[in-house]
């Protein structure tokens, strides 16, 4: 079996926050990445999905090295990233050997507006890493931009107007074209469609398709749209409280999600039929989603868990494979893993 492009092995990523106690101020660590492990095979879609500030950008960011991990391995290609950082003047920056690489793990942002400088221009803005890392002339960089803006479905003679005079759509190809620049093999996509007309969302969706299948290329798909990731992905990785809680392939988890949470997420996608939408089964989830400055003991799920029990508070289940019917899966639950004898983990 060949070896993962990219793999992440108990990536952890702190913020120190400084927060109020009576008349003091006090420094607790914020654990936004907590223990995350998965890996992604050249020329897969891995999907990365959970709640709004379960750690999902974070992680992806920290996968690129735009932060710098606090703990865990990150490997691209069999090189060990995490290890590459220097310090100097006491502030921890690249070495040249991770910006070198890096040239291959590139990032779609999730805002067009905010992501591309209001004061460039399109050629500008699609010709800077180009200018960074490859010797060209003028004319050399002019050609390929042009050729970039064809690839994503733009009009070449479009690259000298500014980003404010672009639909939100056509800003998100020019942010793609900007990622395809340095014809990267790794791309890291920060929910691409969340700020983005319905309408305009499929033809992304498309467009991404389309340059996976063209150019080969390897992506992590970030989003909260569970619809959006199951088109677009091979396998989806379920994040909850900055911890992976279940990975599978995409259909079977969809259509068989094992993990309490993940059957929540499921049930919450809205069904078009309301004769569908009245007779399938809801899974209720009670409570807030709990601070990851105080996170729950245990299973972090279990303060919502419609099904929780003693063990779940006390014990944090790990995420071992599991194995159904011929496909392996990765579950994070007690109750799962007790109630499926067929499991290969000690």
């Amino acid at each position: 079996m060949s070896e993962p492009l990219v793999e992440v092995r108990d990536l952890r990523v702190t913020f120190p926050v400084r927060v109020r106690r009576g008349l003091w101020r006090k420094t607790l660590p914020l654990r936004a990445v907590d223990g995350v492990s998965f890996s992604i095979m050249a020329g897969e879609t891995l999907g990365l999905v959970g709640e709004s500030g379960c750690g999902k950008s974070t992680t992806g960011r920290a996968v690129l090295q735009l932060h710098r991990p606090s703990a865990g391995e990150v490997r691209f290609d069999g090189q060990e990233l995490t290890g590459l950082w220097r310090t100097r003047f006491g502030t921890h920056v690249w070495s040249e050997r991770l910006r070198q690489l890096r040239q291959q793990m590139q990032m779609i942002f999730q805002d067009p507006y905010a992501s591309l400088n209001p004061r460039m221009t399109v050629e500008d803005i699609i010709a800077e890493p180009l200018r960074t890392f490859r010797k060209l002339n003028a004319a050399e960089r002019a050609q390929q931009v042009a050729q970039l803006l064809v690839q994503v479905g733009l009009d070449p003679r479009f690259r000298r107007r500014y980003p404010h005079e672009f639909s939100g759509g056509q800003r998100q190809r020019i942010g793609i074209a900007r990622a395809l620049a340095l014809h990267p093999r790794f791309i890291v996509c920060d929910e691409p469609i969340s700020a983005l007309d319905v309408s305009i969302q499929a033809q992304i969706l498309n467009l991404l398709a389309e340059l996976r299948r063209s150019l080969g290329l390897t992506y992590l798909f970030i989003a909260h749209d569970l619809a959006a990731v199951r088109h677009v992905s091979d396998r989806i990785a379920v994040m909850y409280l900055g911890k992976i809680v279940e990975i599978a392939p995409s259909t079977e988890l969809c259509d068989k999600p094992l993990h309490p949470y993940t059957r929540a997420l499921i049930a919450a996608v809205p069904v078009p039929d309301p004769q569908l939408e009245r007779a399938r089964k809801h899974v209720a989830v009670s409570g807030d989603l709990p601070s990851p400055l105080t996170p729950p003991s245990g299973c972090r799920f279990h303060t919502r868990c419609p099904i929780a029990i003693d063990r779940c508070k006390r014990e944090e289940p790990a995420l071992l494979p599991l194995a159904i019917a011929g496909s392996e899966r990765l579950v994070a639950c007690h109750l799962v893993r007790e109630s499926r004898p067929d499991t290969n983990a000690p």
